[in-house]
C-alpha cells in the first residue's frame, strides 16, 4: 500500500507518461476520424508532455508541488492544438491543487485531480461530451470516490483508470462523428495512456529511460572513460524533412545512412521524417535525404569538440547554445498601439500577411501546430501595445488564447479558423478603431467567407456516406467533407457545383507549393468560365498539404 505520493515518484510517473504518448501517439493519431492529414491528437499531445519531459529531467527538487508546477508551466508553453492545451490545463488545475505540498496523499491527488477537470471545462467555451473532457471527468470522478474509501495512491489510480477506461469505450456513442467510424476519441485514448503509465510506475511494471535513479556520475566522468579518438563518427546529425510523397518508403535511405554512420533512427509520420545520425559526411546525409524530401531543419555538431571540452572540465558549445549577435531581444517595447500576428504556412501566405499589415509570422497550420511559446515569442516581439493573433486554425485557437495571461502586452486573439478568413479579416483593418470596435470588425470580415480545400486522404476512411481510399483527392468546404476523387478534375468538378450555390462575387485560388502555375492557371480560367460573375483572382500561397485553397465571398 503507497499512502503518500513525493515529488520523485510523481516526477518519474511524468516521465513515464511521455514515453507512453510517445510510443503510441501514431495510433492515437489513426484515431482522428477525418481523412485529412492533420498529425493532429497523439503528436499534439505527446508534444505538449515532451516540454514537461524535459523541464524536469533538469529538476532537481523533489517536492510534489515543485515537480506539478514545473510541469504545468512548461506544458502551457509547450501546448499544441487544442488537445494539447486541454491537457496542459489538466496539469495546470493539477499544480494549483498541490500548492504547498511537498508529498500528497490519495485524497489531495485525487482533489487536485479534480482541479484540473475544473479548469479544463472552464477554458472550453462549449464542452462537448465523448471527449478528453469526459473522460478525465469520469476518471476523476472514480478517483475522489475511492479516495474516500481507501487512503492507497495505487488502489485509487486503479479505480480511475478504470473508470477511465470506461468512459472511453462510451465515447464512440456520445460523438455521431465517432459513432459512424466506429472508433473512440483520440484525446481520450491519451488520456487513458496517462493514467496507465502513471499506475504502471507506481507499481514498479515500467521505468522511464534511465533517466531518473541514474548513477550519480558527472558528464566528464562518463566521457573520461574512453578517449576522443575512439569517436569514428564526428558529427552528431539530427534534422527533419518533409516529405515529397508520402507513400514512399525510406528503407534504401536507411540503408545508406547506416552505410556511412552509426546510431541511426528514423521516426516519419505521414507528412515528415526525422534522422538522427552519427556520420564524418553529414553533407552526404542531407544529400542522400533531400531526393525523399525537403529540409526543414537540421542541427549538426562535432561530438569530438565537445568531448575535449568535457574533459577539460568545460561546458561544450552546442547549436543551441551559440547567442547570435543580430539576434533580437525576448521583449520588444512598444512603438505603436497595434500590432498584428499571424498563423499560416508557405512563403507566398506569409508575402501575403506581411504586406497585409503582420508585424510576425509564426509558420504553423494542418500537420504543423505551433506551440503557445511560439506565438507567445512572436507576440513579445512585436513592437505593440495591443497584438491581435489571427490563428487561422481552428485547432491552434486555444494555444493562442494561452498567450493572454503570459506576457505584458495586451493580446486580443480573433479566432480565424481559415488562411482566406484572415486575409479577409487584416483587409479590413481600420488602426483608427477601438480594440473591441477592430477585433468586431475582424470577425465580421472572417464571417463573410467561405473556404474550400484541395487535400488529399491521408488514409482509408469510410465518412458521412463517403468512401475514400488513402492518396485520393478530397474537397472540403466549411469544413465540411464534399467528396473524394482519384483525379484532381473530378473534386473541381464537386467543388464547383457546391460553389455555384453560394452565388460567389469574389473568389481568391491560392494554390500549393505542389501545384505547378500553369496547372494553377487552367484552375483559374476554369473558375472565372464557371463564375463569371465573380471577381477570380489567382494567388501563389506555396502553402503544404493543401494543393488548392479557396476563399469565397
Amino acid at each position: 500500500m503507497r499512502e503518500f505520493l513525493d515529488g520523485a515518484a510523481f516526477r518519474e510517473m511524468l516521465l513515464c507518461a511521455y514515453e507512453a504518448l510517445e510510443n503510441h501517439k501514431q495510433t492515437i493519431n489513426e484515431l482522428n476520424v477525418f481523412p485529412v492529414p492533420d498529425g493532429d491528437t497523439g503528436t499534439n499531445m505527446t508534444l505538449t508532455i515532451s516540454t514537461a519531459a524535459a523541464e524536469l529531467q533538469r529538476l532537481e527538487d523533489s517536492r510534489v508541488c515543485v515537480i506539478a508546477d514545473k510541469a504545468a508551466s512548461a506544458m502551457l508553453r509547450g501546448a499544441r492544438g487544442n488537445s494539447g492545451v486541454i491537457l496542459s490545463l489538466l496539469f495546470r488545475g493539477i499544480a494549483k491543487g498541490m500548492k504547498g505540498l511537498d508529498s500528497c496523499t490519495a485524497a489531495e491527488l485525487a482533489s487536485a485531480m479534480r482541479s484540473g477537470v475544473d479548469a479544463a471545462y472552464k477554458a472550453v467555451m462549449k464542452p462537448a461530451e465523448g471527449t478528453i473532457l469526459t473522460v478525465s471527468r469520469v476518471a476523476t470522478d472514480g478517483a475522489v470516490r475511492m479516495a474516500e474509501e481507501s487512503p492507497d495512491i495505487e488502489q485509487m489510480l486503479e479505480c480511475a483508470l478504470a473508470e477511465g477506461r470506461r468512459a472511453l469505450e462510451e465515447t464512440t456513442g456520445q460523438n455521431p462523428v465517432l459513432a459512424r467510424a466506429g472508433v473512440v476519441d483520440a484525446g481520450g485514448m491519451g488520456y487513458v495512456t496517462i493514467l496507465e503509465a502513471f499506475l504502471g510506475s507506481l507499481q514498479g511494471r515500467i521505468v522511464s529511460g534511465g533517466v531518473i535513479g541514474a548513477a550519480a556520475e558527472t558528464e566528464s566522468e562518463v566521457f573520461g572513460a574512453f578517449s576522443t579518438e575512439e569517436i569514428t563518427f564526428a558529427y552528431d546529425t539530427v534534422y527533419i524533412m518533409r516529405k515529397l510523397k508520402p507513400e514512399k518508403n525510406l528503407d534504401l535511405l536507411r540503408a545508406y545512412l547506416d552505410s556511412i554512420g552509426d546510431s541511426l533512427v528514423i521516426s516519419e509520420d505521414d507528412e515528415m521524417f526525422k534522422v538522427h545520425v552519427h556520420t564524418n559526411t553529414p553533407a552526404d546525409a542531407l544529400a542522400e535525404s533531400s531526393k525523399y524530401g525537403v529540409l526543414d531543419v537540421a542541427k549538426i555538431e562535432n561530438m569530438r569538440f565537445q568531448h575535449d571540452a568535457l574533459l577539460a572540465g568545460k561546458k561544450p558549445e552546442t547549436a543551441d547554445s551559440i547567442e547570435d549577435p543580430d539576434s533580437e531581444p525576448e521583449f520588444v517595447a512598444a512603438e505603436k498601439r497595434y500590432g498584428f500576428v499571424a498563423v499560416c504556412a508557405g512563403n507566398g501566405m506569409a508575402q501575403l500577411f506581411s504586406d497585409l499589415g503582420c508585424d510576425r509570422i509564426v509558420t504553423g497550420g494542418q500537420t504543423m501546430n505551433p506551440s503557445t511559446e511560439d506565438i507567445l515569442k512572436a507576440v513579445n516581439h512585436t513592437p505593440a501595445e495591443i497584438v491581435f493573433v489571427l490563428p487561422n486554425n481552428k485547432n491552434i485557437i486555444m494555444a493562442a488564447e494561452q498567450c493572454i495571461p503570459l506576457t505584458e502586452k495586451r493580446v486580443v486573439v480573433v479566432p480565424t479558423r481559415t488562411v482566406p478568413q484572415g486575409i479577409s479579416a487584416m483587409l479590413n483593418m481600420d488602426t483608427n478603431l477601438e480594440p473591441e470596435a477592430l477585433s468586431a470588425a475582424f470577425m465580421e470580415a472572417a464571417a463573410k467567407v467561405h473556404t474550400a480545400q484541395v487535400t488529399y486522404a491521408a488514409r482509408d476512411s469510410s465518412y458521412d456516406g463517403h468512401r475514400i481510399r488513402a492518396g485520393e483527392y478530397l474537397c472540403l468546404l466549411d469544413d465540411a467533407l464534399l467528396g473524394s476523387s482519384g483525379r484532381l478534375t473530378g473534386v473541381g468538378k464537386i467543388m464547383g457545383k457546391a460553389v455555384k450555390k453560394l452565388k460567389p462575387e469574389f473568389v481568391t485560388i491560392y494554390y500549393g507549393a505542389d501545384v505547378k502555375e500553369e496547372d494553377a492557371k487552367r484552375v483559374s480560367d476554369a473558375a472565372a468560365a464557371a463564375f463569371p460573375n465573380a471577381d477570380v483572382t489567382l494567388v501563389n500561397g506555396g502553402q503544404p498539404v493543401y494543393y488548392y485553397l479557396v476563399s469565397i465571398e
